[in-house]
């Protein structure tokens, strides 16, 4: 509660100031009133530092309130009060864009079977990714096998196995490595995209859902 009345005050403090520094109208029938940290309260004609010290109302003729400014924030206010304010306007323009894309899919994706459609679609994609990256593990594991069994035969031959074949297999190992870990990644993430493709899609039956609600 205390970070929210940061915020307001904040805000309040601002318009307020802003307000007065274009020229509030005191013609003699807008006074000024506050209290001070006793209780005591004071007018006057015109607005004083301690005024705004503890905050107050513009009042007409008739005794009536036509604005209130809050206190001054302390530096330490004001710096809690523009990270609470720079933090709720992130969210609310997370919470719009996250509107925005729902909307956007609803529209693309009218009824449930097309919206699916959509999904295996993506899913298919990482499927033939997954596929390439096998047959090319393969190749390269074959690349691989024939180096190890012309260093076997150089071996069984009582030769000293040459520096390039050694080399040679060194590199391709790092090769079948880097395909299986990449490998490894696509999987994971066709995994993921799984568990997320539901998860969206439950959240689309309930949009639907809300859509097919009459309106009150």
């Amino acid at each position: 509660m205390r970070k929210s009345s940061f915020v307001f005050v904040a805000v309040a403090l601002v318009t307020g100031l802003a307000l007065h520094a274009q020229g509030t109208p005191n013609t003699g029938s807008l006074r000024y009133k506050w209290q001070d940290n006793q209780g005591l309260v004071h007018f006057s004609d015109s607005l004083s530092t301690e005024a705004m010290k503890f905050g107050y109302d513009v009042v007409n003729d008739r005794g009536m309130i036509v604005q209130h400014v809050p206190r001054q924030l302390s530096p330490e206010e004001r710096a809690v009060a523009n990270k609470l304010a720079a933090t709720e306007a992130a969210k609310q323009r997370a919470a719009q864009d996250r509107a925005n894309a729902e909307a956007q899919m609803l529209a693309a994706y009218p009824d449930e079977a097309s919206y699916r459609m959509s999904q295996q679609q993506q899913l298919d994609t990482i499927d033939q990714q997954i596929r390439t990256t096998q047959l090319n593990l393969r190749g390269q594991e074959k690349a691989l096998a024939d180096l190890l069994s012309r260093a076997g035969d150089i071996e069984r031959a009582k030769k000293p196995v040459p520096k390039y074949l050694i080399d040679s297999i060194a590199d391709q190992r790092n090769v079948v490595t880097a395909q299986r870990n990449a490998l490894l990644r696509q999987q994971t993430e066709r995994a993921q995209d799984v568990q997320q493709q539901a998860r969206a899609l439950t959240r689309y039956r309930e949009l639907k859902a809300a859509q097919a609600q009459p309106a009150n």
